[in-house]
């Protein structure tokens, strides 16, 4: 299955959201026909398209577009991919990093394809916990490989906008499969996600 990024807005979705984003703006006392607002419901009518275009995507067409054999088992890691998502409770944003590592089973995949699938789960609207496990999956079931780990480390903005209002606090999730298990294997990949190697 070939895979191609594109960025898509479907006009009888983005017709109802200008509608409604303007019906929003009305119920908070603002005036949508102003210079200022005149246009903002068709902007947010195509950031949340493209902000949720994960819906649309598929994580294993995606490693199976760049999926090569290869005989090696030594743990391979892409770190501090940035993540950029929306919680699902209040369709605030959460912003981080994640850092994946597998270790292959005579199957890699292309090292953007990785940072891809992190994308396609996190361009939804999302919890970190569920974000965490989805890209787990989607490697596992996709490369079959010795093991998968996931770390991700984000700010909440639900928690530092309102709410609580905490400004420094991190939300750290994570999702170990097979050989991570192992505490060797995972203490290594924990050090080199934590390591300075520049």
């Amino acid at each position: 299955m070939a895979y191609k990024k594109t960025e898509q807005y479907e006009d009888h979705i983005t017709s109802g959201l200008i509608k409604s984003y303007g019906e929003v703006l009305e119920l908070l006392g603002e005036d949508p026909q102003r210079e200022g607002l005149k246009k903002t419901p068709e902007r947010l009518a195509k950031a949340m398209q493209y902000l949720t275009q994960g819906y649309h995507l598929d994580a294993k067409a995606i490693i199976n577009s760049a999926k090569f054999h290869e005989e090696i088992s030594e743990m391979v890691v892409v770190k501090d991919i940035e993540i950029y998502s929306m919680c699902e409770h209040h369709m605030l944003p959460f912003i981080g990093k994640a850092h994946v590592a597998y270790i292959p089973n005579g199957w890699i995949t292309g090292l953007s394809k990785i940072a891809r699938v992190v994308d396609v789960f996190a361009r939804r609207l999302q919890v970190q916990e569920r974000l965490t496990i989805q890209i787990k999956d989607a490697i596992k079931e996709t490369l079959n490989p010795l093991g998968v780990a996931v770390v991700i480390e984000a700010k909440h903005l639900c928690m530092m906008m309102r709410g609580v209002q905490k400004q420094n606090s991190v939300t750290t999730t994570s999702a170990f499969d097979g050989e991570f298990h192992k505490s060797p294997t995972r203490s290594e990949f924990l050090k080199l996600i934590t390591a300075d190697l520049g």
